[in-house]
């Protein structure tokens, strides 16, 4: 073999070492970007629940984050109908309303909504909770708290336990599951029925995801944010308005 012949192979094997070695730096750097700050950044107060549900344990908590990434992290988000975000935002105001005098109707009622308002933008199907719930932490991390809270307040009005997913937490395939669930800390699986304050402090958190899902945050800002402080109408039951009606203020006077 010519010495030509060997410089080139060498010079072959070295390029290939090189790109092999690059690839390898950009998988790092790649998967760097879903932990640490990144996943501290992507998930807001979802990665503090995870860290805090791993007792303080923050690498555990950022496999977890990370596993939940690489499951739906690629989901892509279809765009609502002008009809179907009317058809919703409809749903949602009777809701509301409902609350007055039904809040624990009006609860269930939210979150079978954003069960199915998350299907209609291809999220997994509500039937699968846990598993629609951790595709939404990944998306929607800083609202999605609010479907876990009246999910835990519907479980409790509808069955006592177990609710459509039986669990608080996110999707368990794979051990990424429970990746955001945590009980009694900003719900009410302490053991004690829900009284109408966790009622109404579930559907002000909620709104705010329905309001992401449909896009009524980005298009009506100035109006009706769930954070906004509420109006305090009082119905014959004595029960709060967690919020001013959005369209119309039928139960005022």
């Amino acid at each position: 073999m010519s010495t030509g012949v060997i410089i080139a192979l060498i010079v072959i094997v070295a390029a290939v070492v090189a790109v092999v070695a690059v690839a390898a730096v950009l998988a790092v750097r790649a998967r760097g970007s879903h932990g640490g700050r990144g996943l501290k950044h992507r998930f807001g107060p979802e990665y503090d629940r995870a860290v805090a549900r791993h007792d303080g344990d923050v690498k555990a908590a950022e496999r977890e984050l990370d596993a939940l990434v690489q499951r739906h992290g690629g989901l892509h988000e279809r765009p609502l109908e002008p009809a179907e975000r009317d058809r919703f935002t409809a749903r949602w105001t009777a809701a509301q309303e409902r609350f007055v005098d039904s809040p624990r109707e009006a609860v269930t009622e939210a979150d079978h909504l954003l069960a199915e308002v998350a299907g209609a933008r291809g999220f997994p199907d509500g039937d699968q909770y846990e598993e629609q719930l951790a595709a939404l932490s990944v998306h929607h991390a800083r609202h999605v708290h609010g479907y876990r809270r009246v999910h835990r307040v519907a479980r409790v009005h509808m069955t006592g336990a177990g609710g459509r997913g039986g669990a608080t937490g996110v999707a368990g395939a794979s051990g990424a599951g429970a990746a955001t669930g945590v009980a009694g800390a900003e719900g009410v699986d302490d053991g004690r029925a829900p009284g109408t304050e966790d009622m109404r402090a579930a559907m002000v958190e909620a709104r705010a995801l329905f309001d992401d899902l449909v896009g009524t945050a980005r298009r009506d800002s100035g109006r009706h944010r769930a954070q906004q402080p509420a109006r305090q109408d009082r119905s014959r039951s004595g029960h709060h308005l967690p919020w001013g009606f959005h369209r119309h203020q039928a139960k005022e006077g």
